[in-house]
């Protein structure tokens, strides 16, 4: 057996590089015959092909072919020991080989001989004396259309990369090279951070954009970093390769040093931080990594696939714009964060989310004039699990849509009922997430729960953040202005940590904003913090917004706040978020005490 030298795997042949990537293409010759093999190398090398894999022993040819796997197969039919049906019997039995062409070589023209072969799965024959013409035109006319299969099989049609099944193809072959050699190789998994909710917002054709950019900007740090570019020129070395959705790995034969792969990890993280463009608007997104290590890491390519998503997840818990490196309790925390979804799944079907109501309070009287609706997940194992830990998972799978309209309509039931129990004159708060908000069916279901229990429009407010307001400026106000016409009210939560920008006030449709507990925590004696507020509460009076404070939690914030003329506090200083009867009874005694303070007022 003899095998030629640069052997290589096999490529996409499209467009203009359609005759250089077919020359390139790694031909197998199975014939017993020396002489045959030398005769179709010497006509093949004629015609500029040059991966050439010789074998002349028959029983070896499935180990030979199962370790190169090489573009195509010219296969004798008459050898001794094994013969060219047993061998394309195997070839076709082998779930990585089972569409590799096979091109029979026989001098045979029984008809018997070659129907058996077509039943075996042969591509095409060719007879022997061979004429170097039709070998050339048969092997030429053979790639091409394996390279159609392969583009359409293999590779990515948005990016032109390669997808999943021939990154995991090549991932195998790497762990088979790398035990050879006595070597490792390290796979990086790399997504891009809150894609989904630019794909939301912008709509599919944005997305696509987005990740053919990104695609574009991973292809430059595998060529343009100088410890990828050492590792082999070709692009399989490489292997860089969209595995779905924003989901990008990139291969790295050799490369296990920690240094070296952070400096790789780097320069990915820097080149998506830069802002992609769409239609001429910059849109801006971050990158999360993941890094497994063969053999230390994993066993198998499964392994060490698997290890490197949950390496990425625990990357976006650390806050996303980063990488991290495979430990084992990741895996521990991502079979549980499976498990937590698919409880998830089913708490609304089994009503097991709830919602807790805090009150909110007039700052110049105490009297409770309004409520925020936070939801709860009363887990039958786990207990009460809070928002922060469900809600991100919600946001990651979907299911933030159905849990967002279900907190709406439970809100209008809620309060509706409280009305009719005699507390009225509430104000109703309820979030809303960026995707929610950007439903087709948003503002259909909040007049639908609103109409459903008769609960007055003017008395809800939703709460949305700066930055799903700010994520597409010209659809945001629209979408205000149709909540606007059924009568519900506009909050931005969170005021003070995005934009804050009298510009975007003064051209949606708010009707108040709720300043952040961030700012409120080291009131009165944080100097910084005092005069964010202080300017804070002055431009929303300036444009007549009402101004909520939340995370109030002393007699002194309260103080300060009162001194602004804030309209309404929210914190723990008065309560924390109660559920329904408890809340009732709350607002029953605050009413109470509020009345006699005030006629003992007037009294005095």
């Amino acid at each position: 057996m003899t095998v030629s030298n640069n052997i290589q795997r096999p490529r996409a042949v499209v467009g203009e590089e359609h005759t250089e990537q077919l020359l390139r293409a790694t031909i197998m010759m199975v014939d017993d015959e020396p002489l045959m093999l030398e005769v179709l190398e010497l006509y093949l090398s004629e015609e500029g092909y040059w991966n050439f894999v010789s074998v002349s022993q028959s029983t070896e040819a499935m180990a030979v072919l199962q370790r190169e796997i090489p573009d195509i197969v010219f296969l004798d039919l008459v050898m001794p020991e094994v013969d060219g049906f047993d061998i394309l019997r195997e070839i076709r039995a082998d779930e990585a080989t089972k569409h590799l062409p096979v091109i029979i070589l026989t001098s045979s023209n029984d008809a018997a001989t070659k129907l058996k072969a077509l039943e075996l799965g042969a591509t095409d024959f060719l007879g022997k004396p061979i004429d170097s013409s039709e070998l050339a035109l048969r092997l030429r006319n053979t790639l091409t259309v394996k390279a159609y299969q392969d583009q359409l099989a293999f590779y990515d049609g948005l990016t032109g990369l390669p997808n999943r099944t021939l990154f995991l193809d090549r991932l195998k072959w790497s762990i088979t090279q790398a035990d050879r050699a006595e070597t490792g190789l390290s796979v990086m998994n790399v997504s891009l951070d809150r894609f989904r909710a630019i794909n939301d917002s912008l709509g599919p054709l944005a997305g696509d954009e987005i990740i053919k950019q990104a695609a574009s900007r991973l292809a430059s740090v595998v060529r343009e970093v100088d410890v990828v570019g050492r590792l082999a020129e070709d692009k399989f070395s490489k292997g860089l390769a969209r595995m779905g959705g924003d989901e990008f790995s990139i291969l790295l034969p050799g490369l296990v040093d920690e240094s070296l792969i952070k400096l790789v990890g780097d320069r990915v993280l820097s080149v998506m931080r830069e802002a992609f463009t769409f239609e001429g608007y910059d849109v801006y997104s971050t990158a999360s990594i993941g890094v497994t290590r063969y053999p230390e890491d994993g066993a198998d390519s499964d392994s060490i696939i698997k290890h490197a998503s949950a390496a990425n997840e625990w990357a976006k818990q650390q806050g996303r714009d980063n990488y991290q490196f495979y430990q084992q309790e990741m895996s521990v925390r991502a079979n549980q964060r499976l498990i937590l979804v698919a409880d998830l799944h089913r708490a609304l079907e089994r009503g097991e989310l709830l919602l807790h109501y805090q009150p909110q309070v007039e700052a110049s009287t105490g009297r409770v004039v309004g409520v925020e609706c936070l939801v709860r997940w009363l887990h039958p194992e786990r207990g009460l699990i809070l928002p922060n830990e469900f809600i991100p998972l919600a946001e990651e799978d979907g299911l933030i849509i159905p849990i967002g309209e279900w907190v709406i309509r439970e809100a209008c039931r809620q309060a509706r009922e409280w009305q009719l129990q005699g507390l009225d004159k509430l104000d109703v708060s309820v979030n809303v997430s960026a995707r929610q908000f950007r439903q087709p069916r948003f503002v259909g279901v909040v007049a639908d729960a609103l109409s459903s229990y008769g609960f007055a429009p003017r008395h809800l407010v939703l709460e949305l953040t700066e930055g799903a307001m700010m994520e597409d400026v010209d659809e945001t106000a629209d979408l205000l202005d149709e909540i606007k016409k059924i009568g519900v009210s506009i909050s931005v939560d969170d005021f003070g940590t995005g934009y804050s920008s009298m510009a975007y006030l003064k051209r949606f449709p708010i009707d108040e904003i709720k300043i952040d507990r961030s700012f409120v925590a080291e009131l009165p004696d944080d100097e910084d913090d005092t005069a964010i507020v202080k300017a804070l509460v002055a431009m929303s009076q300036l444009l007549e917004l009402r101004i909520v404070a939340e995370g109030v939690e002393t007699e002194a914030q309260l103080e300060f706040l009162r001194g602004l003329n804030c309209d309404v506090i929210q914190g723990y200083f008065f309560s924390r978020p109660l559920p329904a009867p408890d809340f009732a009874e709350f607002v029953t005694e605050n009413r109470q005490r509020v009345s006699i303070e005030l006629i003992k007022g007037v009294a005095g």
